[in-house]
């Protein structure tokens, strides 16, 4: 199973997980077949997020790209407690930059889910 296929399996089970390599310590996101940090392929693992965060940026889609997609809604990048960025949904409130979020999940159709984050205050 690649990475990526890994990363939905266990979003599907709502865990959120971030790849952490082995070797060097280093934690990132997307999944990828390779360490960003020291270029190691043999020892990538996994790492349950905690499911919190900070905005680092966002921005409001007012205008939809597709079917599902029903603006006003909020995109924003939010870096995990463990360290990488993630760009995610925020729900529930206007968000704003430095603000800490929380994870929730998104149910998608198929029954799977993708994560989204809500403001703390």
């Amino acid at each position: 199973m690649s990475p990526v296929d890994e990363w939905f399996a266990a979003a599907r089970k709502r865990r959120l997980l971030v790849q952490t390599c082995a070797a060097c310590g280093h934690r990132q996101h997307h999944p990828r077949t390779v360490c960003t940090s020291c270029g190691r392929t043999d020892r990538l693992g996994w790492t349950e997020a905690a499911g919190t965060g900070i905005v680092d940026s966002f921005t409001t889609v007012h205008r939809s790209p597709g079917p599902g997609f029903d603006p006003p809604y909020v995109i924003a990048r939010v870096r995990l407690a463990e360290g990488p960025l993630l760009l995610t949904r925020i729900v529930g409130a206007e968000p704003r930059c430095d603000q800490p979020v929380r994870l929730d999940w998104w149910a998608q159709p198929d029954g799977g889910a993708l994560p989204v984050f809500v403001p703390e205050d």
